[in-house]
């Protein structure tokens, strides 16, 4: 009887001449999934910068930069990143965009891992280009302070503040 309640319902409000939104309070539920938030959105951009931070370290290990800082630096990256993730929901079946960050050129000054960049042969990774990575992305996280619900902004000031000491400790 519910099954057949919940099936008549289009049918009746077709019949009706009226949408199911002038029946309900909030979204309509006939509409169709609704569009993510902001604040999804949001997450979703800094979860790509975190994974595209997440790279650039693995290429600077793999193109042999030797400084022993620099697996515990990859290391916090990769529980960042846990926590976004762990932030992030979306319902089941939601269409995601694509990323909003490019993945490496997320970061001002830097080029992908297979392309040169200025002072830097192909595809290595000097400790400069990972301190200027690691002052843009306190940078753009400190910008998204201002836009972000306050748990979620509190997450954001923590990471910003950890990539600006990694700038630190890589000798900014």
């Amino acid at each position: 009887m519910l099954a057949g309640s919940a099936a008549a319902l289009p049918v009746l409000l077709a019949t009706a001449g009226c949408r199911s939104s002038q029946l309900f309070a909030g979204p309509d539920p006939l509409a169709g999934r609704p569009p993510l938030s902001p604040d999804v959105i949001t997450l979703q951009a800094v979860i790509a910068a975190e994974q595209a931070m997440i790279r650039l370290y693995q290429a600077a290990l793999d193109s042999g930069l030797r400084m022993r800082i620099v697996p515990g630096l990859l290391a916090q990256h990769r529980q960042h990143l846990g926590r976004l993730q762990a932030r992030l929901v979306v319902p089941a079946g939601t269409v995601v965009p694509a990323a909003h960050a490019s993945p490496v050129t997320a970061f001002p000054g830097t080029a992908s891992p297979g392309t040169a960049s200025p002072g830097t042969g192909a595809g290595r990774v000097t400790v400069a280009r990972l301190r200027a990575a690691e002052r843009a992305s306190a940078a753009t996280l400190v910008r998204r302070l201002a836009t972000a619900e306050p748990s979620l902004a509190q997450l954001f000031a923590s990471i910003a503040a950890s990539d600006a000491t990694h700038a630190v400790a890589l000798g900014g």
